[in-house]
């Protein structure tokens, strides 16, 4: 399946000279959405993963359902001051500023292995965050998957290359 053809460009949003990449047209189509998360889950499999983590709020309508699929845990990793019970966080940086991520302490057991999922890779500072958290409770980080790497960005550099990453579109 052509899934570029069913992601939605949006030019200069969320600014000028931006080229927004928006998944909601892939989302609500049925057939399409099923696919991409078959796929992407056909990778998880290849990778013996225990549990899938994803960041909000994109990472959990593609992680949850490649855990579904596995037949696996889902695990969420939210924003600092989210989650209800004990958390570890780590900051990141943004363009302008900084911003922190969260999981439950209690989510990943020591030696799990893990699979990370998100909608998309770009600078790779969220997926970064993510697995320094993972990491922070004992997981094993088997494998990363993404709808979308922007390869302009580097991510996949700043992510090295310990880890197995898959993404089904690239720009």
């Amino acid at each position: 399946m052509d899934f570029k053809a069913k992601i939605r460009v949006i030019k200069d949003f969320p600014q000028p000279g931006i080229r927004f990449k928006d998944i909601t047209t892939l989302l609500k189509d049925g057939q399409a959405y099923q696919a991409a998360i078959d796929q992407l889950a056909s990778f998880a499999e290849s990778k013996g993963a225990d549990l899938v983590v994803g960041p909000e709020a994109r990472g959990f309508v593609i992680g949850a359902p490649i855990a579904y699929k596995l037949g696996k845990g889902f695990v969420p990793v939210r924003k600092s001051g989210k989650l209800p019970a004990e958390a570890v966080q780590a900051e990141y940086d943004l363009e302008y500023g900084k911003d922190a991520l969260a999981i439950h302490k209690d989510a990943i057991v020591k030696g799990q292995k893990v699979l990370v999922a998100d909608d998309l890779l770009a600078t790779g500072g969220t997926i970064s965050t993510t697995i320094n958290l993972v990491e922070q409770l004992g997981g094993e980080v088997v494998g990363c998957v993404f709808l979308i790497e922007l390869t302009y960005l580097n991510g996949r550099e700043k992510l090295g290359s310990h880890y197995d990453v898959y993404s089904l579109v690239q720009y």
